[in-house]
């Protein structure tokens, strides 16, 4: 079996064992955000996906990323911006945006275990989860002389 068609199976199954329907749109939209690193919006999402499903609305798009969310599937970003950015990555790590032109990027090497600890011991919160954003200009916005 594909790893495509593997990815397919298990959301499929995520979807149904929490009593949503399994509807083309909805593996189309998971589809998107699990084979790019571009962390896109709800926009960007549902412009990719025109072509493909003409009749789809930008509603059914943010109602899906609502339900992937929910069963585990999709992080939602809050880096600075008007609009929320998606990431299928559910792993633990932290994101960089680019102040020019927008562009997120994962940062992988960040350790946020030593942060979380740090933060507990100060505030004696017992934390549950956390976001880090940084904020920068990006290789090609430098080389292209834009510096904020």
């Amino acid at each position: 079996m594909t790893k495509e068609r593997d990815m397919s199976k298990n959301i499929t199954e995520l979807l149904r064992g929490n009593g949503f329907k399994v509807t083309p749109q909805r593996l189309a939209v998971y589809e998107v955000l699990a084979n790019t690193k571009e962390h896109p919006n709800a926009e960007m999402i549902f412009s990719s996906l025109q072509a493909t499903y003409p009749t789809m609305s930008l509603a059914t798009v943010y109602k899906t990323i609502d339900i992937l969310h929910e069963i585990g599937l999709v992080q939602i970003l809050n880096a600075g911006e008007d609009s929320f950015r998606y990431d299928a990555d559910m792993s633990n790590h932290a994101h960089v945006r680019c102040v020019e032109c927008g562009r997120v990027d994962d940062v992988f090497d960040l350790d946020a275990a030593k942060v979380t600890r740090e933060i507990e011991a100060g505030t004696r919160y017992r934390l549950t989860g956390q976001q880090f954003y940084f904020y920068g200009v990006c290789p090609e916005c430098q080389k292209q002389g834009k510096a904020h």
